[in-house]
């Protein structure tokens, strides 16, 4: 996983993406669907039609990162929505990738009385 520095947003892309599309095409489609700039540091996730392959745009300050990552059993979790944005915490992206269902982790295991 990537370095994330404080204060970090991580933008969900809702809807399918065109997953031809290259750091240029994504950065574009930050900017107007997102409606954000796509140089500030925050990271920009985008999902294709078959909800296996997942693409990250990152700006680490020196140019733009694109991770790519395909899932070889299962599918990344995404929102509902068609079109507009959700935000998640470095957390919730580090479960998104390993395939976990950020919206809803539940623990293994609860404390049930101290003595």
């Amino acid at each position: 996983m990537i370095g994330l520095a404080p204060g970090t947003r991580v933008w969900l892309a809702a809807g399918v993406t065109d997953m031809r599309k290259g750091m240029d095409g994504l950065a574009a489609l930050a900017q107007t669907a997102l409606a954000e700039d796509p140089f500030r540091g925050h990271v920009f996730a985008f999902r294709g039609r078959r909800g296996d392959l997942v693409k990250l745009l990152w700006f680490d300050g020196d140019g733009l990162c694109l991770f790519a990552k395909r899932l070889e059993r299962g599918r990344f979790v995404w929102p509902q929505a068609d079109t507009g944005t959700v935000a998640l915490t470095p957390a919730q992206l580090s479960m998104l990738l390993e395939g976990i269902d950020w919206r809803r982790p539940t623990r293994t295991w609860r404390p049930e009385i101290a003595a």
